[in-house]
């Protein structure tokens, strides 16, 4: 049982949502059919995937089902986090109701055998070159009240596990980079270190010049790791 990550699948499936990937070129030319194979390649029935954000060009729910339909008819579980460009989310209510593969991390967290995954969406960093105080400072600090949110439910999911002797170790979940391009210390690398997870998880960035400025490697504990689409090449990244 492995669980496996890859973010910004921008999938169009829905009747009237007109959003061809190709023609940014490279890892997107039928990046949904390179997709498919390599998921069914690599992906079994228990295995785990994490999907961190931007998941369907569809502005509403009712255009995203068919992306979201999709996904689930691929093998595993797959836990969804919300990306900027997903405007179809909605309720969990709603979301969870759409299909037993899919689990929408969202103020919770989900727990696998043993791991527990926490996060939110996230959004710009203090210092980010497009960061303005008056429009972005309120979603950033809402970010880190779900985060905070979502990481308190994990610890308590470890410390159910522990008390039946089994150990399960924090991976964390952002759609946006957790700092800014400069790579500077922020409430989002600081909840995670306070929370002691293990891993990070993000997307959001592409093309060259833009993985640059994501952070990489071991930070103070805990290790960064974007797994954006075209960073990946369209090839899900185990993770466990």
């Amino acid at each position: 049982m492995s669980l496996f990550a890859i973010g910004d699948l921008h999938l169009s499936f829905g009747e009237g949502v007109d959003k061809p990937m190709d023609i940014y070129g490279g890892p997107w030319i039928r990046h949904t059919d390179r997709l498919q194979e390599q998921w069914e390649d690599l992906i079994g029935e228990d295995d785990v995937v994490l999907l961190p954000g931007d998941i369907s060009w569809g502005m509403h729910l009712r255009e995203a089902i068919a992306d979201l339909l999709w996904i689930a008819g691929l093998p595993g579980k797959k836990v969804i986090l919300k990306g900027n460009h997903d405007l179809w989310w909605t309720s969990l209510a709603k979301l969870n109701g759409i299909h037993e593969s899919l689990f929408f991390l969202h103020n919770n967290c989900f727990e696998g055998p043993d791991y527990v995954i926490g996060g939110s969406r996230g959004w710009l960093c203090p210092g980010a070159k497009d960061f303005d105080e008056s429009a972005d400072r309120k979603i950033y600090e809402r970010e880190l009240i779900r985060l905070d949110l979502s990481l308190s439910h994990a610890r308590r999911a470890q410390e159910r596990a522990e008390s039946q002797g089994v150990a399960k170790q924090l991976i964390g979940a952002l759609h946006f980079p957790p700092t800014n391009e400069r790579k500077q210390p922020s409430g989002f690398t600081d909840a995670f270190e306070k929370a002691g997870a293990m891993r990070v998880i993000y997307a959001h960035l592409h093309g060259a010049s833009a993985y640059a400025n994501g952070l990489s490697g071991t930070h103070r504990g805990v290790e960064y790791t974007l797994c954006s689409f075209d960073r990946l090449n369209g090839v899900p990244l185990r993770i466990l």
